[in-house]
This record gives structure tokens, sequence and C-alpha cells, in this order.
């Protein structure tokens, strides 16, 4: 019978997140992630084809993570925008302090993480993830009836940009983000997006 792999496809997508958090991008290779668990490089390249697809691995299960939870807060609003739009707002934050490490390794961009060398299949699930972002945004404006480019750029902002923003400086710095993070952003958002209904 075969010796089940000491070593599993999450374990080395999370020590590549740990090198990611700490190093940026740059620090993610297969040597390093092999020194990081503990394993002989051929661990590594049993679970991945090479750098890029472990690259495009690690993005992936961040950025998939992170967004299955914000459009479950989303939909979870029994059909009021407004208090879906500032539900989101402070699930951005309060999954960043949940996971500060995947929280600072999207800082960076799938750019970053080398997408221009992601298999077909690997840019077909960042395009899927975009798309439903954009759609899942542009339901949110039209039920706000924020109708026009200028009023879609303020929701984006309110539910997007913004919490981002928030977080971003404290990560940035070092900082844990403070215990009023996810009101602060609630509350601004609120204000992007105007009195209810």
């Amino acid at each position: 019978m075969a010796r089940p792999p000491r070593f599993d496809a999450n374990q080395l997508l999370d020590a590549a997140v740990r090198l990611a958090a700490a190093g940026g991008p740059a620090a993610v290779t297969m040597s390093a992630v092999a020194t990081e668990v503990g394993a002989p490089s051929g661990s590594v390249y049993h679970r991945f084809a090479g750098r890029s697809a472990l690259l495009a691995e690690v993005w992936l299960r961040t950025v998939e993570g992170f967004q299955d939870g914000y459009f479950k807060v989303l939909e979870a609003s029994g059909g009021d925008a407004r208090r879906a739009g500032c539900a989101a707002a402070r699930h951005v934050v309060a999954w960043s302090r949940a996971h500060p490490e995947e929280a600072a390794l999207l800082l960076y961009g799938a750019e970053d993480f080398g997408r221009a060398d992601w298999s077909d299949e690997h840019r077909r699930r960042a395009d899927d993830g975009n798309r439903r972002v954009r759609a899942s945004l542009a339901e949110l404006a039209t039920a706000l009836g924020a109708e026009g480019p200028q009023a879609a750029e303020r929701v984006a902002l309110a539910v997007v940009d913004l919490p981002l923003s928030l977080v971003r400086r404290h990560l940035r710095s070092g900082d844990a983000l403070p215990a009023h993070a996810e009101d602060l952003a609630e509350q601004c958002t609120a204000a992007l997006l105007g009195p209810a209904a």
C-alpha cells in the first residue's frame, strides 16, 4: 500500500502565503516553500508543475477565499442593498483581521504573482472571479438606484476601495487593525451610499 504524502497542497500553499506576506511574491520560490515546511524540493514539484503554477494557486486560493465570503455577505442582506453594501465593507475589514497574512498577500495584484505566465485554466479562474465581482457591484448599484458611471464608481468606492484603503494603511505600516475599523468602514460606506430609502 502506498504511503500517503507527508505534505499536501494546502500545507505548501499555507507556507507560500507566509512567505508572500513576509517578503512579497519574489519570496515565493519552490525551494523557499520546501524549506518553510521542511520538505524536499521534490514534494513541491510533485504538487505544482513549476513556480508559475505555485504563484497562480497561492494567489487564486487567497482571492477566491476572500471573494466567497464577500459574495455571501452581499447576498445575505434580505434584499436591502444599502445594508448589503455596509456589510460588504465590514467584511473586507473583518476578513483581513482574521487572515492578516492572506490580506498582506492581497496587497499585491495578480500581475505581481506572474499572471502573464499562468496557465489558461488559472487565468480563466481569475477572470471568472473578476467578472463575478463586477457583476455583483453592478447589481448592487442597480438595487441602490445608482445610475450612470459616476454613481457606479461611487458604489465601488464605498464597498471595495474605501475598506481596502483602511486595511492597506495598517497592513503596510505593520500595525494591527484598530478595534473600531469595522465600524469606521461601515460608517464611511453608509455615508457614500447615501441615506436609507
